[in-house]
């Protein structure tokens, strides 16, 4: 037997869309299993035998796809927006498969994000078990001086969580403003700013810089390329 998921995930992990899309589909009615329509989002099946179809396609595995992204300001890491604002997968071309964001940068944050069409490689860079680093490099509000770098240092607890950096620098001093460097291994949400925050500063740009031993580099705003094979090896498991 192969790998065993529920329907929307197999759809997922067969890069046709995501699994909330998944579930508006199989409650239309459109999905169907080895002949027969699927009538529950619950339904396991075996994704290298089973025969899914959609709206009458037969639904397969589209060739791995990864892409890197240089995130503009004010776009958000979904690929539909209920309040309508602008997303990353506005940047896309089109006719390429359905791609999932490998994490997410909120809304005023900008920098480096990777879409791809393999869960599995997916699944391994966001899981903080893998250790891979994630490098930002944030402006804050006022001077940070060397006690606030080494309260950054510390582990923060903040709405029950216990948020910690795994390398925190500066990197350019000023009269009113700072630019420092942190490097983190887990995801919190909006983890950066918060630890900010819990030192009495505010974030006025938030800069994803690299992913592992992937940097952003010279990748204009807003534009897209695909990971070099070398890259995606320095990232961790990939075909």
């Amino acid at each position: 037997m192969g790998q065993v998921a529920s329907l929307p995930r197999a759809l997922s992990k067969l890069g046709h869309c995501s699994r909330t899309e998944a579930l508006a589909l199989i409650e239309a009615g459109r999905v169907f299993v080895n002949g027969r329509r699927a009538t529950s989002a619950s339904q396991r099946v075996d994704i290298a035998r089973a025969h899914i179809e959609v709206e009458g396609r037969k639904v397969e595995a589209e060739a791995p796809l990864y892409l890197m992204l240089n995130k503009p300001r004010g776009l958000v890491t979904t690929r539909r927006d209920p309040q309508a604002r602008g997303t990353v997968y506005d940047c896309l071309p089109e006719g390429l498969p359905y791609l999932a964001p490998v994490g997410r940068l909120d809304k005023a944050s900008e920098g480096l994000i990777f879409l791809t069409n393999d869960s599995g490689w997916a699944d391994y860079l966001m899981n903080p078990a893998s250790m891979v680093p994630k490098t930002y490099h944030v402006k804050l509000d006022r001077p940070a001086g060397e006690a606030m770098i080494a309260a950054l240092r510390q582990p923060v607890e903040d709405g029950g969580e216990s948020l910690s950096a795994t390398a925190v620098r500066l990197l350019r001093p000023g009269a009113k403003s700072s630019w420092i460097e942190v490097v983190l291994t887990e995801g919190r949400n909006r983890q950066v700013r918060r630890m900010v925050a819990a030192q009495g500063a505010n974030v006025q740009r938030l800069v994803r810089v690299a992913i592992g031993g992937v940097a952003l580099g010279p990748l204009a705003k807003g534009a897209v390329r695909p990971l070099a094979p070398e890259e995606r090896k320095r990232l961790g498991p990939c075909p």
